[in-house]
């Protein structure tokens, strides 16, 4: 209460969810919490395209690779996809809508040949 009454601190217990907020507003992962003996520790991640968070949020070893590859390469193709996760056209094309809306990649291109993937505009990673 201190700090909120010398005004350090707006309000009480505002300050958790303001980080929060601005990691969304950033792109960047959430950050993680730790108690310790006395206190906590806040962790601040600022590249998304990391293969811990990206298992961390469920992906599979063909996605986290194909992420990765985007992020050396800048852009993958549905075709470059089925070669590196030794997978079929249907999974590819699944596995990479799942990528879009999880808001890891963005399509680019209308045409089937002329259709790839590259990271979301204004990510930390791109």
């Amino acid at each position: 209460m201190i700090f909120y009454d010398t005004g350090l601190i707006e309000n009480y217990g505002s300050g958790i969810q303001r980080i929060f907020d601005k990691c969304h507003e950033l792109g960047f992962p959430e950050p993680v919490f730790k108690e310790l003996d006395g206190g906590f520790q806040v962790t601040l991640h600022k590249d998304i395209y990391n293969e811990e968070y990206l298992a961390k949020l469920g992906l599979n070893e063909r996605q986290i690779k194909a992420v990765m590859y985007v992020k050396e390469k800048g852009k993958i193709t549905n075709s470059e996809y089925q070669r590196i996760g030794k997978t079929s056209k249907p999974t590819a094309t699944r596995e990479l809508t799942a990528l879009v809306v999880l808001n890891l990649l963005e399509k680019q291109g209308v045409t089937r040949k002329g259709t790839y993937y590259s990271l979301l505009k204004g990510s930390k990673g791109s």
